[in-house]
């Protein structure tokens, strides 16, 4: 099959929708059949003091929440013995950029869950917090992504990356860890045999076409690498910041973009549908617009809660397992790397 092109790519956000939708569908079938992906996870969130200023962030304690906090070692590992007790197969630690609590609070927390917790799958720091630390302890890339896997992190999330357009990038998030440096990160972190996910956050102020450039740069390293385990659109989140977006992305326009990114990242294997972020009624539509994976029953979330996502104490297992398997699919238990641990 040709592969698409940008100008390709930018012309089906005006194709009938439901051919669109089709379109993905076949594919998401090739790959996938009628396969949802989940995990059984857990997000800690350990601070919100942060550094950088945001303009879409409603997260940081630095400008309109004024409630600061950062967690202990011990607060942590007391989350982490109670979700093991549940059955979680993974954590997933991102949070701010805080420049008071020293690279080795950071390294330190990985080692002792790893240590205690040698089956959970730690998937920790995005390539903005590892360009944050690189540059506040004056180490390079390498010396960070050594420290990470030294210390117990098996994988790393896909945050940071926003919107690829460095004029987008700018307005939105100034200062923070650019384009070429988050690429750079990954690309080093995927040499290490070591996997990663790459998110978009969308629905703000880019244009379609920065959306298609930037699953456009997506493909070319994982061209290269091949250490993409899957896309996640993020749909952004309008409360609490200082973008002033004064109307919503559509549903429509959201399921477009799964659908187009499912078409042009022919060599990312998965597409997740995060309920978080898109809701959970419009994550189960996506199922039908190529999405195979809806992240999983997270159990407490901050940072997208903090603008207005309903995400704030997670999901019941098996409210999950039942919403998948009434909107038609598969409900497919998953650890981190996608391999498969029941099929529902």
């Amino acid at each position: 099959m040709q592969r698409i092109d940008f100008d390709t790519a930018l012309k089906l956000y005006d194709a009938d929708f439901f051919d669109l939708g089709e379109r993905a569908d076949s594919v998401r079938k090739k790959l996938h059949g009628k396969k949802t992906y989940f995990n059984v996870n857990r997000h800690i969130n350990p601070t919100n003091v942060c550094k950088d200023v945001c303009k879409f962030c409603a997260y940081s304690a630095s400008r309109k929440n004024p409630n600061q906090y950062t967690m202990t070692h011990e607060e942590i590992l007391r989350i982490v013995e109670d979700i093991d007790k549940r059955g979680a197969k993974e954590v997933h630690i991102v949070s701010a950029h805080n420049p008071n609590t020293g690279l080795e609070w950071y390294l330190e927390i990985f080692k002792k869950i790893k240590s205690a917790y040698p089956h959970i799958h730690v998937k920790a720091l995005t390539a903005a917090e590892v360009n944050f630390l690189a540059k506040e302890y004056g180490k390079s890339y390498d010396e960070i992504l050594d420290l990470m896997v030294e210390n117990g992190v098996d994988s790393m999330p896909g945050g940071g990356a926003e919107i690829f357009d460095e004029k987008v990038r700018d307005y939105i998030c100034k200062g923070k860890v650019s384009s070429d440096e988050w690429f750079e990160i990954h690309r080093k972190w995927h040499q290490r045999g070591k996997k990663s996910n790459v998110t978009m956050l969308f629905g703000h102020v880019e244009n379609r076409a920065h959306r298609i450039d930037h699953m456009m740069r997506i493909r070319d390293l994982q061209d290269e690498t091949g250490g993409f385990n899957c896309f996640i659109p993020l749909v952004y989140q309008m409360e609490n910041n200082y973008l002033n977006v004064k109307e919503p992305i559509t549903a429509n326009e959201i399921l477009r973009t799964f659908a187009i990114s499912r078409l042009v990242l022919d060599n990312v294997p998965n597409l997740k549908a995060y309920w978080v972020t898109s809701t959970v009624n419009l994550a189960l539509v996506a199922q039908e617009f190529g999405a195979n994976d809806l992240d999983g029953t997270i159990e407490k979330e901050s940072i997208n809660s903090a603008a207005g996502a309903k995400s704030a104490n997670g999901m019941e297992l098996e409210e999950f397992v039942g919403l998948i398997k009434d909107s038609g699919f598969v409900p497919v238990e998953r650890d981190s790397l996608y391999n498969e641990i029941k099929v529902w």
